[in-house]
């Protein structure tokens, strides 16, 4: 039988590499932290050791001071990574480099995702192409370039959406990618589990992001639909964040496989 926990840090001395960490650039002066980010100085203040990975680098850089303020191991610094995930080469360079500057991986976050197209009519095959580009082959990538360096009680969480489970976003690829995100997680699952690897998705709902903001700019519906989640709010990046690193740590040792949900009860609805 397990040993109970003892309080202190969940990821103490981890190595985590979150894939997406930066916060898309805005000119509102108040616009939140994106989820990437969230989780990344979360991971540092939980104990753990981060490498910081986005298309954006200046994005990058900038989480990496966030993770650096907020406790992560000031003599080796957090790692910055420039990776387009949309591109299968550094899908596998970013998992590398990030091994190297950490001295190895524990841990493993795919945060990057994106949404373009509005209903079938206006979705252009291009447009469905990149977006499953980014959100589904790239966490396939990246997890098969990981799974070989991860070694027992290491763990995956790949950030999907309600959106994969009811759809809602209007964007059919999206919604697909994001479906799909959930059978390729449980794959993951099954395969990496007798290693004693785990891999998990973590779905937010109506999450308050910069990303959220542009995709309802100049609507009401994100308002409206606030007020018909049961917890009658938003959440915050931070709150998916909290999940996440649970989800990474030694204390969520026998779940794995599983979608968690973070999304203020809002899947509870029909």
């Amino acid at each position: 039988m397990p040993e109970p926990h003892t309080p202190g840090p969940l990821l103490p001395g981890r190595r985590v590499l979150v894939v997406g960490a930066g916060t898309r650039p805005s000119d509102d002066p108040g616009a939140p932290v994106g989820n990437g980010r969230a989780i990344a100085v979360t991971a540092a203040r939980e104990g753990a050791r981060v490498a910081c990975a986005d298309r954006d680098e200046a994005a990058a850089a900038e989480t990496a001071r966030l993770v650096e303020a907020a406790g992560g191991d000031p003599a080796a610094g957090a790692a910055v990574i420039t990776a387009d995930v949309a591109d299968p080469v550094a899908c596998e360079r970013a998992v590398g480099l990030a091994a190297d500057r950490l001295g190895g991986l524990d841990a493993v976050v795919f945060n990057a995702g994106i949404g373009t197209g509005y209903g079938l009519a206006g979705t252009a095959l291009a447009d469905w192409d990149h977006v499953l580009d980014v959100n589904l082959r790239g966490p396939f990538l990246v997890a098969k370039a990981a799974l070989p360096i991860l070694d027992a009680g290491a763990a995956l969480v790949f950030i999907g959406s309600l959106a994969g489970t009811k759809p809602g976003s209007r964007s059919p690829s999206y919604d697909a990618s994001k479906a799909g995100l959930t059978g390729l997680v449980r794959h993951i699952a099954a395969e990496a589990a007798p290693r004693g690897v785990r891999a998990n998705v973590v779905a937010p709902g109506l999450i308050d992001t910069v990303m959220g903001r542009d995709a309802s700019a100049g609507n009401t519906d994100r308002d409206r639909v606030a007020q018909l989640i049961p917890m009658r709010r938003q959440g915050t990046a931070w709150e998916v964040a909290d999940v996440t690193a649970f989800l990474l740590s030694h204390r969520a040792a026998y779940v794995t496989g599983q979608v968690v949900h973070v999304d203020g009860g809002l899947s509870t609805l029909r």
